[in-house]
């Protein structure tokens, strides 16, 4: 057996071990682990096969900063929050599943049709030498033939950062949300007690005007309870939410 087939098997083999502990790891740090051990073999074949622009782009542009940009909205989601595996929508459970199955068959299918190895197309030696080399080549195609399709994959990006910040904002809100009792409004200083043997300002208060405090309670939610103010002499009754 040839060294460069056997390395390709190595870096395959250690690549799609990466990629199902990356979908199967249930921490996210974990993931990412995973996900970068995959970036770096699958580098590691783009080298065999004389792509040594694409390679580096692989390990800088996706293992450096994509990754991270993926960790830093991964930190925003609380993992305790994150909805049950299989609590989706009954569709969901059937579409997916049958989604998989169709895909696998069909790389399946791309793999028996196709030689194991040799060249594929016009991407000769030869030819990229002619064109300037494998950098050049790669330019011309991702920015003439496939500048539609790149623009569509990184369309994926932008959906997990928008996902990561759909999950993350209804928890960052609800923490900032509080509820004040209007039937105690929020009095100045003077109506605070003044030391630990004082009386509460309410008992100095008519009784029938406690009554009618009472009688008009009502709960609101604010964002800043110190920001809210009212007119009465009894402090306000602030539960954090």
């Amino acid at each position: 057996m040839a060294w460069n087939l056997l390395f390709f098997y190595l870096l395959g083999g250690i690549s799609l071990l990466a990629a199902v502990g990356m979908v199967v790891a249930k921490n996210p740090v974990h993931s990412a682990i995973f996900l970068v051990l995959t970036l770096f073999n699958t580098a590691g074949i783009f080298v065999m096969l004389g792509a040594e622009f694409l390679a580096a782009a692989q390990v800088i542009v996706y293992a450096g900063a994509v990754l991270v940009l993926m960790l830093f909205f991964l930190m925003l989601i609380d993992p305790q929050n994150l909805p049950e595996r299989g609590g989706g929508h009954p569709v969901q459970r059937i579409v997916g599943p049958l989604l998989g199955v169709i895909l696998l068959l069909e790389v399946a299918a791309a793999i028996a049709n196709r030689a194991v190895s040799g060249t594929t197309g016009n991407a000769t030696p030869e030819n990229i030498a002619f064109v300037g080399g494998s950098t050049q080549a790669f330019g011309n195609l991702i920015f003439t033939q496939y500048l539609f399709t790149f623009e569509v994959v990184s369309l994926v990006l932008l959906i997990g950062v928008v996902g990561a910040i759909v999950l993350a904002l209804p928890e960052r809100l609800g923490e900032r949300l509080s509820t004040i009792s209007l039937g105690h409004p929020r009095g100045t200083d003077a109506a605070l007690p003044e030391g630990p043997g004082a009386a509460a300002p309410i008992t100095r208060a008519d009784r029938q005007a406690t009554a009618a405090l009472e009688a008009t309670r009502e709960v609101i939610l604010v964002r800043d309870p110190d920001l809210y103010t009212g007119v009465g002499g009894r402090t306000s009754d602030v539960e954090r939410g």
